[in-house]
């Protein structure tokens, strides 16, 4: 048996939500999967936040950071360059901090 990318997804996803928890780290977690996939691993990563479970999602996805995140921590180069409230981000300013600086 053949599982999409999506479900499987939220089998590991599903795996992981069944042992209690206080802070819960994903990396990249819709990459490569579809758009119903994506909404219902969202709805997730929502109601686990509610609950008071701290969810920390890395991900190269601008749309998605906007969309999922409270706070974002922008990185460049192994650095933070940046922390934003979701209200204070927008794609310009993530790219901003998020591209190399060029030195002089």
């Amino acid at each position: 048996m053949f599982l999409s990318g999506g479900n499987q997804q939220k089998a590991i996803l599903g795996r992981w939500l069944s042992m209690p928890m206080k802070v819960l780290l994903l990396d990249e977690p819709t990459r490569g999967i579809d758009v119903g996939a994506k909404s219902e691993i969202y709805e997730i990563i929502h109601n686990l936040a509610a609950d008071g479970i701290a969810v920390i999602v890395v991900s190269s996805d601008l749309m998605e950071v906007m969309g999922i995140s409270d706070r974002i921590l922008v990185m460049s180069e192994g650095a933070i360059t940046g922390e934003l409230n979701r209200d204070e981000a927008d794609e310009s300013r993530l790219l901003q901090l998020a591209l190399p600086r060029t030195r002089s």
